[in-house]
């Protein structure tokens, strides 16, 4: 799951925060809220502190679901079929 959903699901919609507050609240454009919200952005290490701030939690939680996500989505994109296991000479 993307980490906007996320973000959205579990933090924004059952505190009742809308996204122009937490932008605000963040001291960040409502369009970078939007936009990671949407799953057309991800949790950098400067929003994962902020985001930690805010909900009181760790950046390394933020952080671990966007690499989560990250690797996910490469596991769906990259062909290994032809990479081979490298062995010591």
């Amino acid at each position: 799951m993307h980490p906007g959903k996320i973000l959205k699901e579990m933090y924004l919609e059952p505190m009742g925060i809308g996204v122009t507050m937490l932008a605000a609240s963040l001291n960040v454009a409502r369009r970078t809220i939007s936009l990671i919200i949407n799953g057309h952005s991800g949790i950098s290490p400067e929003m994962a502190l902020r985001l930690s701030k805010a909900f009181d939690t760790t950046p390394e939680l933020w952080l671990n679901i966007q690499r989560s996500y990250d690797l996910w989505y490469a596991e769906k994109k990259v062909v290994l079929k032809n990479i081979q296991r490298l062995k010591a000479a």
